[in-house]
């Protein structure tokens, strides 16, 4: 789940001139995931929300970026799974100020934070796996540099006028001791079917994470992304390889977007 969590984050990421579309306080995007495999049937697993709010931080009024996984009752037995992920940003620059994870996949559990220092381009991490000693790490970053939730936004604020054949872009996503490096490119335009939702007309995107050593491409993990073609641009469909068969997340509902799901078709 973390994993696929995630990338599902990684996904939409691209800044432009329409940033006050970035983020959306009172939005909340609502997904489920699925797994499928030879032999096995598609059958959700999970369920994904993301919600964004304006609230303050140390007394400053900041956007909260609150994401939540878990998995369906049916496979608690397997593996339960609950990961929140939470991000406060600038209302100003639109920038994170900072980050915390808070992971628990069967006795697994896994709690980050991060501080993102824009003026001295540093970000300060900390990080603690079960009961092992925390740890921490200072590293520089770029203007591209990104937490994992906030890439999850960043695509939809992107010029229409890019989105044509040949268009890519590499951005970085910081984890809690390393940058990670992903690439996407555009792959067209397509009517997709969404579960329970209908057709709508989409821009669907490539996307590729980086090898651990974070700059080989070519051995690195791809999954495609489908995102609503109007205004809003927000992801309707992701789908992911893994080791045995494909998981993908669809979105299930929706509350408080800014312009009309114009690319909506038909049921």
């Amino acid at each position: 789940m973390k994993r696929f969590i995630l990338g599902l984050s990684a996904v939409l990421m691209l800044a432009s001139t329409a940033r006050a579309q970035l983020y959306v306080p009172g939005e909340t995007l609502r997904y489920k995931m699925s797994y499928r495999a030879k032999l096995i049937p598609n059958t959700e697993v999970a369920k994904v929300v993301m919600q964004t709010t304006e609230t303050t931080l140390d007394g400053i009024p900041v956007y909260k970026v609150y994401g939540f996984g878990q998995t369906a009752k049916a496979f608690n037995w397997i593996l339960p799974v609950k990961d929140a992920y939470t991000v406060w940003v600038d209302p100003a620059t639109l920038r994170t100020k900072r980050f915390d994870s808070d992971l628990h996949e069967g006795d697994y559990t896994f709690r980050s934070t991060f501080i993102f220092d824009w003026h001295n381009h540093n970000v300060h991490t900390r990080w603690q796996k079960r009961q092992n000693p925390e740890k921490f790490k200072t590293m520089k970053i770029s203007d591209n540099s990104m937490d994992a939730i906030s890439l999850y936004f960043n695509l939809r604020t992107v010029d229409d006028a890019e989105i044509k054949e040949g268009y890519e872009r590499e951005l970085e996503m910081v984890l809690e001791d390393t940058i990670r490096y992903l690439k996407f490119r555009y792959d067209g335009r397509e009517v997709k079917k969404v579960k329970n939702l209908g057709h709508f007309n989409t821009i669907k995107f490539r996307c590729k994470i980086a090898t651990s050593d974070g700059f080989a491409f070519k051995d690195g993990t791809e999954f495609e992304v489908w995102i609503s073609d109007d205004r809003n641009k927000i992801p309707l469909y992701i789908k992911s390889p893994i080791k045995v068969g494909s998981v993908c997340a669809y979105l299930s509902s929706y509350e408080g977007l800014r312009y009309p799901l114009d690319s909506f078709v038909r049921k």
